[in-house]
């Protein structure tokens, strides 16, 4: 199939039910049939379950227990460097903020305004900043860690497409990650504020954090914000901050003059949740 049959295709499919669907599949205990799937799923996707706290396909309850499982201990060490990989996945794009344009793909751009769910003053803080965008393919490991230390101050998730997110998509689908459905977290650090966007797709049944739970559902069509100046959320570098059920892309911002990335950055580079992400 070519890419842009690919792409028409997905404005035709009913994204939303598709989506429904899929997460009551994911979250359905149905013993041996949840089994096959895990089973088919792993061969299929080559799914490293060498890596996980718990290696037996068959003790788990649901596909969603499988899909956001646990990874050893010792698994993803933490690099020594002021910000590392939140997720494991891919570069799909990272690099400077310019005049409040994040670069997508070829010929494609979107706002940081719109991917923050149009407040204009939080997007004003990156300006010239930087980002970083990282795709989580199907055999990644889906939870997402902090990049460094940070206290939570807001929460908003923002209603939105279901498109998927995956490189051809993204080449296809102008303003894709500002157009999907998201949760947008925003930290304050040392350095200053910082933002990690969990961008929803198609099947992607839900995403949770660690201090919430789920998130979505329910779905709404409005933008929904919760603030926690008044508690003290603060995580640590390398601790988990939520997790997709079923998988997705994060998309961070940092402001000006604070990040240097990793010189070894390239998009479509494979990337571990640990590694070096910048200085």
């Amino acid at each position: 199939m070519s890419d842009r049959l690919s792409v028409f295709l997905q404005y035709l499919l009913p994204k939303q039910a598709f989506t429904v669907f899929a997460g009551k599949v994911a979250d359905a205990r149905c013993g041996s049939w949840t089994a096959r799937l895990i089973t088919w799923f792993v061969g299929r996707y080559k799914v490293n379950m060498t890596e996980a706290a718990n290696p037996d396909i068959g003790s788990y309850a649901t596909f969603n227990d499988f899909f956001t499982r646990a990874l050893k201990s010792d698994a993803r060490p933490l690099a020594s460097a002021d910000y590392v990989c939140p997720v494991d996945g891919a570069i799909s794009q990272f690099g400077a903020i310019k005049n409040d344009q994040l670069f997508q793909a070829k010929g494609h751009s979107y706002s940081t305004i719109a991917l923050v769910g149009g407040d204009a003053d939080l997007a004003a803080q990156f300006q010239d900043g930087s980002f970083a965008t990282i795709y989580l393919s199907p055999r990644d490991y889906h939870r997402i860690h902090m990049p460094c230390d940070g206290r939570l101050t807001r929460m908003i998730y923002v209603p939105g497409d279901l498109f998927s997110v995956n490189p051809v998509t993204a080449r296809g689908v102008p303003g894709l990650f500002a157009r999907n459905e998201r949760v947008v977290c925003v930290f304050d650090t040392a350095h200053g504020s910082f933002v990690l966007t969990l961008v929803g797709a198609t099947i992607v049944g839900s995403m949770a954090t660690v201090w919430h739970g789920l998130v979505n559902p329910p779905r709404s069509r409005e933008i929904r914000e919760w603030r926690y100046d008044d508690q003290q959320i603060e995580l640590k570098k390398g601790d988990e901050m939520g997790r997709f059920l079923l998988g997705s892309t994060v998309v961070m911002l940092f402001r000006k003059d604070i990040l240097q990335f990793n010189p070894q950055w390239a998009p479509a580079l494979p990337v571990r949740m640990g590694e070096v992400m910048g200085v």
